[in-house]
């Protein structure tokens, strides 16, 4: 019996430790929320897709930057444009195969000609994009194109100098 007890005990704190990452499906409206934190903390939202070659080559230089500057207050937040019904199929493998442990969020808005100026009126709605964010040093940038991690460092090092 007490190996059983054992057993089980083992068998639930693997499963803890295994539990996959909660990705919520958002609107843009709740994106927006998200946006506007009024914090010390510098934002970094890339907006990216799993269907997306230049988005998931870039993925690891965000990573690294939310690691390395994670002590600086400044913070990764990944916006999928992955469609929702490839959540459970798709994007969740893709973030347990990756490691990924930054927020990840899935943006679900059919409209997106509804929404993508309101993100930032030069924006073609093309990806990899990323918004960087920090609303207490009054901070907006937005960026269409894929990125170094050397370009990520120079533009974070400008903002928390």
């Amino acid at each position: 019996m007490n190996r059983i007890y054992f057993t089980l005990i083992i068998l639930c704190f693997i499963s803890l430790n295994l539990k996959a990452q909660e990705i919520k499906v958002i609107n843009f409206k709740e994106f927006e929320m998200l946006t506007q934190q009024n914090n010390d903390t510098t934002y970094i939202f890339n907006l990216w897709a799993t269907w997306c070659q230049p988005c998931v080559a870039e993925l690891p230089n965000f990573v690294k930057l939310d690691s390395v500057y994670s002590s600086k207050k400044v913070k990764v937040v990944f916006i999928s444009m992955d469609f929702k019904k490839d959540l459970d199929t798709r994007l969740k493998p893709f973030i347990a195969n990756h490691k990924i442990k930054q927020d990840v969020y899935l943006l679900s808005e059919p409209d997106a000609n509804s929404w993508i100026d309101k993100a930032d009126k030069l924006w073609s709605g093309g990806i990899p994009a990323s918004l960087i964010v920090n609303n207490r040093l009054k901070i907006r940038k937005f960026y269409e194109k894929e990125f170094t991690f050397a370009e990520l460092e120079e533009i974070i090092n400008q903002i928390i100098k």
